[in-house]
């Protein structure tokens, strides 16, 4: 078990075994349905039926005791894909990318001959967070101004995929659909609307239900051979139990148990009591391919179940949170120790360490590898729209590694905060500084040391120009963390915009060094630079940035400004060509285009631009000289007519190039 919550890679396929290695493999569909509570579907669900996870669950095996490693989408997600505990994929929160090092199941199927396909339906799954590696087709395409989809737009599109096939006929297929709809904010169509009127959570699980029906039928009647189905939840929702109205903070079951259900060749139907962890879907996927059958899910083998909320932590500095699962009791350490009877009291209102006068820490807590906070903040160089979109989603990410003392609160005992925590990251995110300064003052009335708070509060009264008030929040937070680049870097950036500019090159400089990948912190160096007359050095920085994160327009044209100013054609040639392609016409550098395509002897791309230049473009004048020159050196047969046009609409600057001109020279002029 430690080996799988704490090491670098999940064993590799061993040879195959079992029934599936003497018979042909069996297509595979893995359905994971995100935010879905246990009790929110299946026979025993309460208010509400689900018909088609009914009809999988009864000719499967059903996990009553199923547990998820960590409440959040994408960690979950990782988990199940690479039989890793986060401990062991490093992945823990929203937002950080798995590393190409842990091999995804969809990998291992491929290389054995299976075709793979993923329908992914929020962005919080998108290919840039590494879960693409191994599918053939891995379509993460969402609706124009939309961060998801929901299920029945997914299931089309997924259904397609299956009707058309892709040229391997015969080969068994893996297929992984996401389905987002139960998450926050609750908006079931209709009719799931109506009739869920006052419980939207479960109208969203009722339609969700209603595509999944769809789904498996049209996988029963187009993916070739036996079938395996695995439905899955990634977390669930506290809807208001324990303080938590959504996911992601605490480590009770209304967030941490999920439904799971497999069903397939070797499995005997039935429901299971004993609890596993959905990291086993990982392993159950090889088995039933005939390539592993080790820690599947096909044996009713328990194990001890263990799980993590480090959310908290990672962000606010608060307590770490983990938890294990044995037989019928769950532990939960979060600075002190909780122990409950699932079984007897799944509501977890009873808390058995209480009574106990030295409750144990169970081993498996104890030995938990707890993630250094600088280590386990996200390392994506998102773009602001990325940042965004996770925060409108309700995940982000602290702008720096949290103060980490003795006597951090338990997030258990902090719910009062979650809601301004989650609104304050949401406003700062999307720039509404004036209206995020009163809710981060409020954050940090009741907690203090919350560094990403005060940070936030820092540069929220730099954005407004707040100076005295934003220099006394840096120097609060240099007083939480007299140590942190992160810190240095955020005042760097305040610095950087004013008189006291130079006071802020040797912060960012730090910054830069100790975050080579750190977006704000290039960002402030290439200005920094600019400044200084250091032009070769910002234009390196400006290119890394680049590389990092998608530039925007505006970006690339200061860039491509940057190298034409110091003769470097090819960089300022890719730099406005993808300015150009990102602003279409609205593009207004075709002059300096045309003249580094000219430099680089692409004259047919330079008549192009040149071409493009409109009447009331400042330089003109300078466009029609270097249009003539170029109808020259191409031999048009209007080239006499372009150099009149030049000399017609010329100026004093270009009036004196025309008469120097030596192609000009012997080329005969039309009569009047």
């Amino acid at each position: 078990m430690a080996g799988a919550c704490g090491g670098r890679q999940a064993p590799g396929p061993a040879p195959a075994s079992g029934r599936a290695a003497g018979g042909p493999r069996p297509s595979i569909l893995l359905v994971t349905l995100d935010t879905t509570r246990a009790d929110a579907v299946g026979p025993d669900a309460v208010g509400i039926e689900t018909p088609s996870f009914n009809a999988v669950a009864r000719r499967g095996r059903a996990f009553r005791q199923a547990y998820t490693a960590v409440p959040e989408t994408l960690p979950a997600h990782a988990t199940m894909l690479t039989g890793l505990y986060p401990g062991g994929h490093g992945v823990h929160e929203n937002g950080r990318p798995l590393d190409s090092s842990h091999a995804l199941v969809a990998e291992h199927l491929e290389r054995a001959g299976y075709r793979t396909a993923a329908f992914v339906s929020s962005f919080i799954l998108a290919r840039r967070f590494g879960l693409a590696r191994g599918f053939g087709t891995y379509d993460d395409r969402l609706p124009e101004g939309r961060l998801e989809r929901p299920a029945a737009d997914v299931t089309d599109a997924a259904i397609r995929y299956l009707a058309a096939g892709d040229g391997a006929q015969g080969a068994p297929l893996f297929l992984w659909v996401h389905y987002f709809d139960p998450h926050h904010p609750y908006e079931p169509p209709e009719p799931f609307r109506t009739r869920f009127a006052g419980r939207p959570y479960l109208g969203e699980v009722a339609a969700m239900d209603a595509s999944l029906g769809r789904l498996v039928s049209a996988f029963e009647a187009h993916a070739p051979g036996e079938k395996a189905v695995i439905l899955a939840g990634d977390h669930g929702e506290g809807l208001g139990e324990h303080g938590e109205a959504l996911h992601g903070n605490l480590l009770y079951q209304a967030t941490m148990r999920v439904p799971l259900v497999v069903s397939g060749p070797g499995l005997e139907p039935g429901p299971v009591d004993a609890p596993v962890s959905v990291r086993r879907v990982f392993h159950t996927i090889l088995d039933l391919a005939g390539l592993d059958p080790s820690d599947s899910l096909r044996t009713s083998r328990g194990e001890v179940v263990l799980g993590e909320a480090m959310k908290p932590f990672l962000n606010y500095g608060w307590q770490p949170q983990t938890m294990a699962v044995e037989g019928r009791h769950k532990s939960i350490l979060a600075g002190r120790l909780e122990m409950y009877d699932v079984v007897g009291d799944p509501g977890e209102t009873r808390d058995l360490a209480d009574e106990a006068q030295r409750p144990l820490v169970p081993a498996a807590l104890r030995d938990y590898p707890v993630p250094s906070p600088g280590a386990a903040r996200p390392t994506a160089a998102l773009d602001a729209d990325a940042r965004r979109a996770l925060a409108s989603l309700g995940y982000v990410s602290a702008a720096a590694a949290p103060v980490v003392r003795k006597g951090a609160p338990r997030p258990a005992d902090m719910t009062r905060l979650f809601d301004a925590l989650e609104r304050a990251s949401d406003l700062f995110v999307r720039e509404e500084y004036a209206a995020v300064v009163p809710v981060l003052e409020q954050i940090l009335a009741a907690d203090a040391f919350n560094l990403d708070a005060v940070l936030r509060l820092a540069t929220a009264h730099s954005a407004l120009g707040h100076d005295a008030k934003a220099l006394a929040a840096f120097r609060r937070a240099q007083e939480l963390a007299p140590r942190s680049a992160d810190v240095g870097m955020y005042l760097g950036l305040h610095l950087a915009k004013g008189r006291d500019w130079e006071r802020a090159i040797p912060l960012l400089e730090q910054a830069a060094l100790e975050f080579p990948d750190r977006v704000p912190a290039l960002e402030g160096l290439a200005g920094i630079r600019e400044r200084q007359g250091r032009i070769d050095d910002a234009i390196d920085l400006r290119r890394r940035l680049a590389v990092l994160r998608p530039p925007a327009a505006a970006e690339l044209v200061r860039l491509g400004d940057l190298a034409m100013s110091r003769g470097s054609t090819q960089i300022a040639l890719e730099a406005f060509e993808a300015a150009r392609a990102q602003q279409g016409g609205a593009f207004a550098r075709d002059l300096e285009l045309g003249l580094l395509y000219m430099d680089a002897h692409r004259l047919d791309d330079a008549r192009a631009a040149l071409d493009r230049v409109p009447l009331s473009h400042p330089e003109y004048p300078v466009a029609l000289f270097k249009r003539a020159q170029l109808s020259v050196m191409l031999d048009e047969p209007d080239k006499a007519a372009r150099i009149a046009a030049a000399r017609r609409g010329a100026d004093a600057a270009t009036r004196e190039l025309i008469a120097r001109e030596r192609l000009f020279q012997n080329v005969r002029q039309p009569l009047p």
